[in-house]
């Protein structure tokens, strides 16, 4: 039977503790970064929130206007093309959904770049928290999301409109003049003729514009 000498054992203990302290700093770092990540990605998802509030409370802000407009069949077309936009960009939407979130919006403003839509920076409420990275538990995440709104829908004109008869005789007062029909809506292969009468039947924003996160 052969004897390990002492000597031996006693080189192996100092080796074995610092691989055991090694893998710990090495769980620990694992641990503060998964917890830096954690913080990121909830961050981010508020922002998403918030940018997608924003547009959306964008784009529905002129469905008022689109009532006030219905017989105007050149403001219908440029509204449709996205070119008429609310002068809101949805940031008090934006505020609430990111605190809803565990955030705070500290950055909201329509885009620059021709395109509908806007963009969103929010800092979490919450810390990174105590790790064994020095000056984590003052460290804040940011994220920056933004959401563009855009047509779904085309609009054509009705040009076979009829000039009102001017033959001299008198109109019945008591008669409700017929508004025409300015035209028709063509969504994803639908058509929804505008009757001035029954707005009620009017395509909701959510049909005629779409509104998504853009990547950049």
């Amino acid at each position: 039977m052969t004897h390990r000498p002492h000597g031996e054992t006693g080189q192996a203990a100092p080796l074995y503790i610092a691989a055991v302290v090694g893998l710990l700093f090495l769980a620990l770092m694992f641990f503060a970064f998964g917890q830096a990540d954690i913080r990121r990605n909830e961050t981010q998802t508020a922002a998403d929130a918030a940018a997608l509030a924003a547009a959306m409370d964008s784009r529905d802000g002129l469905e008022e206007d689109l009532h006030l407009n219905i017989l105007d069949p050149d403001w219908l077309r440029k509204f449709i093309k996205g070119v008429l936009r609310s002068p809101e960009a949805g940031c008090a939407e934006a505020s609430r959904f990111a605190a809803e979130n565990a955030a705070r919006g500290i950055d909201c403003s329509p885009l620059a770049d021709g395109r509908w839509g806007v963009t969103v920076k929010v800092r979490s409420e919450k810390p990174v928290g105590k790790s064994i990275v020095e000056g984590t538990e003052g460290k804040y995440a940011e994220a920056t999301a933004t959401a563009v709104v855009e047509p779904r829908c085309t609009f054509e004109g009705n040009e076979a409109t009829e000039e009102p008869p001017t033959d001299g005789e008198d109109e019945d007062p008591g008669e409700e003049e017929e508004k025409p029909s300015p035209g028709q809506f063509f969504c994803d292969g639908k058509k929804w003729v505008i009757d001035p009468t029954r707005l009620d039947l009017l395509p909701d924003m959510a049909d005629l514009f779409d509104v998504r996160l853009a990547e950049d």
